[in-house]
């Protein structure tokens, strides 16, 4: 259903009886749609023939062997929460004014991720746009939006979601979206969109009501989704859909696709390698690139493989082991996953190879890990970063560097980030060294679910030597309030001073090839080295001892960072 069908198709292969609800105007009874080769399972079920329904959009839900009211699992709009009826939302009844966007290839680019909830104090889509001047002026190619499919609560990271197609109403609704991708293109942004395809929320998640959704096991998150077992075709082909959704309806430039390796999927074709043939046919189709992005801690290089090489053909995927090299190295923890990562031969190692654990022994896992990425595979597939939502939130209290680096030590990690060979991905906030933490946060309204959230969350990093006693309470307002940006910090001379230099590096970026490789890669005496283009970078992972900077310097930042072109 890619508009308001108002046969109300749903798929619900067990049932017995399907109905239609529609607020204020009866029940009707669907009809069950017989097999065909298009669809040899069947399990479909819609209206007979659509009577005449008022024009204006109609809010409706599914009763199930008579079971319900439930959402429509294809919903595109939950005005009232996602227990409650969905309402019809057509995407393609808006008149775009984007035409002259031709899009871009992402890789390479300057990615910006952001959390809608917490980027504003208005925590909406309108209120993000209205902050585009700054993320212009800062050097952004391309903004990464946090998920924002409709979720149990007021405010969620945003991986609870229960309806995938559906924009949550406190963010402002599909329509607000469209805004703010339209005003994106109109601007010269590219929008990229996290999905969550490997598991659902705990509120709200009616989908098994439907139909077998839900496979075997599951993983730290929830049950695994349903990708190779009986009847996972039309589970399949619902991820599909809703990939296009975004891609086609929304206009979205690009995917990032949550943790990849949770995906339980032994089809001869993995869904991943359909999802990156989906996005090709898309990009061939509009003339416009859809870029597929990995987030994987697998160090697989299978993921960005050709196709024709039996890869998936994924355009990219998420590098941790940067991040971890470049934060052990600035800060000195050792602890848990930073372990293999606190000297600076790690640091000169992701630089020349792109991963850490190339087949080498991971102490953390306890097991050797990864294999090398392929020779003919450039660095900018690998998106890397020195803070994101993941490696602050998944701290005991999310805390930024800015909490325990000097600016010598920030400036340093600005510059690895943005002047490495790779794409570089900056999170809400770290321009200007914000002091706001990103704390982990929910808001279910079940009292048992919120206890055993904060519960299961300190378990499952031990490992990391938390202190339960100084992680906040996911459950209290304060913990959300505390992680919204505070935007008077750009304003105040350090936080304004560091905001310059990252807009230099940004600057500075753009006077390399995108696709060149760090040479001359090396540590000596506390300083890490590497030549890009032309630009010599030098870094003190002290934050000083470089002394003062020369007269060729084209950019430094104290004795911490200098980048000189030879």
């Amino acid at each position: 259903m890619t508009g308001a069908d108002r046969r109300f198709p749903v798929w619900a292969p067990g049932a017995r009886s399907v109905d239609v609800v529609l607020g204020g105007l009866g029940t009707f009874p669907l009809t069950r749609v017989p097999a065909s080769d298009a669809n040899p399972a069947g399990g479909w079920w819609q209206l007979a023939e659509a009577p005449t329904f008022p024009a204006e959009p109609l809010d409706y839900g599914f009763v199930v062997d008579g079971d319900g009211p439930f959402p429509d699992p294809r919903s595109r709009r939950q005005p009232n929460g996602v227990h409650e009826l969905s309402r019809e939302f057509d995407p393609r009844a808006r008149t775009w004014d984007d035409g002259a966007w031709e899009g871009r290839d992402l890789t390479g680019a300057v990615v910006y991720e952001l959390h809608i909830g917490t980027f504003t104090p208005e925590g909406t889509l309108d209120a993000a746009a209205a902050r585009l001047d700054h993320l212009i002026d800062l050097g952004v190619d391309t903004i990464e939006l946090l998920p924002v499919n409709a979720f149990n609560g007021t405010h969620n990271w945003g991986y609870d979601g229960v309806l995938w197609y559906a924009v949550q109403e406190q963010y402002g609704g599909p329509e607000a979206y469209q805004r703010f991708v339209e005003v994106c293109h109109r601007r010269g942004v590219a929008v990229i969109q996290d999905v969550v395809y490997n598991h659902l929320g705990p509120s709200g998640n009616y989908l098994g009501k439907f139909g077998p959704y839900l496979g075997q096991g599951a993983s730290t998150w929830g049950v695994n989704i349903n990708l190779d077992g009986p009847l996972s075709d039309d589970v399949r082909r619902y991820i599909l859909d809703n990939a296009e959704y975004w891609l086609r309806e929304m206009h979205v430039d690009g995917l990032r696709l949550d943790a990849v390796h949770a995906l339980q999927d032994h089809s001869a074709t993995h869904l991943l390698e359909e999802l990156a043939i989906l996005a090709d046919e898309l990009a061939g189709e509009t003339g416009r690139p859809r870029t597929l992005i990995a987030e994987s801690d697998l160090n697989d290089p299978k993921l960005i493989r050709a196709r024709s090489h039996h890869g998936y053909g994924l355009h990219a995927q998420w590098d941790d082991d940067v991040h971890h090299a470049i934060h052990a190295n600035l800060s000195g923890e050792d602890t848990g996953y930073y372990g293999d990562f606190a000297r600076p031969e790690a640091l000169v190692k992701v630089f020349q190879r792109g991963f850490f654990h190339d087949g080498t022994w991971s102490s953390f896992r306890e097991r050797h890990h990864g294999r090398p990425l392929d020779p003919d595979i450039p660095f900018t597939r690998l998106v890397v970063f020195s803070q994101d939502h993941d490696q602050i939130g998944n701290r005991a209290v999310g805390d930024r560097l800015t909490a325990t680096l000097d600016p010598g030590r920030l400036a340093a990690a600005a510059a690895l980030t943005l002047l490495g060979p790779f794409t570089p991905m900056l999170f809400m906030g770290e321009e200007w060294a914000a002091t706001t933490p990103w704390q982990f946060f929910t808001s279910h309204p079940e009292p048992e679910l919120g206890k055993a959230t904060a519960e299961g969350r300190i378990a499952e990093f031990a490992r990391m030597g938390w202190d339960p006693g100084v992680v906040p309470d996911p459950q209290d307002p304060e913990t959300f309030r505390r992680s919204t940006l505070d935007w008077s910090e750009p304003e105040r001379p350090e936080n304004a001073r560091m905001l310059d230099w990252y807009r230099t590096l940004t600057a500075l970026r753009r006077t390399i090839p995108a696709d060149a490789p760090a040479t001359e890669v090396a540590y000596t005496d506390g300083v890490f080295r590497f030549r890009r283009g032309e630009l010599l970078v030098e870094v003190s992972l002290s934050g000083t001892g470089l002394g003062e900077a020369p007269s060729d310097a084209v950019a430094a930042f104290d004795e911490a960072v200098r980048v000189t072109r030879r």
